[in-house]
């Protein structure tokens, strides 16, 4: 029997181009990895979606809007026998510059959408991003 986790991805946008994160090695899981702002759900998937865009790159509220909640998606990773469930989101964000991110992540790059396959991501994104980004 697989262990379910629910988990949120939220996509930053801004100029057609989306945030991607790599994660360093003081996470759980997929170290070196490149994922969206991404979390464990501890209450409502809405509100996990805000809680971790402002852990993971300072981002409040006011700099944050909305542009699309998707249908979550299911994947297994069988090495390590957990069965994600994915709540995808897509955020247009106003000025790139606020962002800092925290110890969750050694890197961030703004791609172009179509660029998702040019990286080593962690399972799914580019299909969680698919629920999403409409290009």
């Amino acid at each position: 029997m697989r262990r379910e986790k629910q988990v949120i991805t939220c996509f930053l946008e801004s100029d057609g181009e989306i945030l991607i994160l790599r994660r360093s090695g003081q996470v759980d899981s997929y170290q070196g990895r490149w994922a969206g702002v991404s979390g464990y759900i501890e209450t409502t998937a809405d509100e996990q979606a805000l809680t971790e865009i402002e852990e993971e790159t300072s981002l409040g509220g006011e700099d944050l809007k909305l542009i699309r909640r998707g249908k979550p998606l299911t994947t297994e990773d069988e090495q390590i026998g957990i069965k994600w469930v994915v709540h995808p989101y897509l955020f247009h964000i106003k000025d790139r510059g606020k962002i800092k991110i925290d110890w969750e992540h050694k890197e961030m790059k703004w791609i172009a959408p179509k660029d998702i396959d040019n990286y080593q991501t962690v399972p799914m994104l580019k299909e969680t991003l698919s629920r999403v980004f409409k290009s």
